[in-house]
């Protein structure tokens, strides 16, 4: 897969087995990709740090949640707790799309609760 994407020097040759951990320093990188084979995220690790596998997930939680019900997720947000709506998105479509009701904090900000 790294190769295929490139995320090693074009001058690396041979399989995995073939180079040491130092060859593959570049290859610290998680991709999300959409179900359109477009890069939703990617999160960057030096090679000093570990991954942190549950912030993948939950990344990749918020990422599925927003492509499948056009909302955004807070920082820190976590799987359950309320989500926002897109600024882009008005009063009068978000009522529809959110017959539940919403919480507006801001004239730019409302908060939804997704079951």
């Amino acid at each position: 897969m790294a190769k295929l994407y490139n995320m090693l020097p074009a001058e690396e040759t041979g399989s995995a087995e073939q180079r040491t951990a130092a060859d593959n320093a570049t290859v610290r990188a998680v991709y999300i990709f959409g179900p359109d084979k477009k890069i939703r995220a990617m999160l960057l690790y030096p090679m000093s740090s570990g991954r942190n596998f549950e912030e993948v997930l939950r990344l990749l939680d918020s990422v599925q949640l927003t492509e499948s019900k056009g909302v955004a997720t807070p920082v820190n947000w976590q799987s359950g707790d309320d989500v926002i709506i897109p600024p882009s998105v008005s009063d009068k479509e978000a009522k529809a799309r959110f017959p539940q009701g919403f919480t507006t904090l801001r004239p730019y900000l409302r908060t939804v609760k997704i079951d």
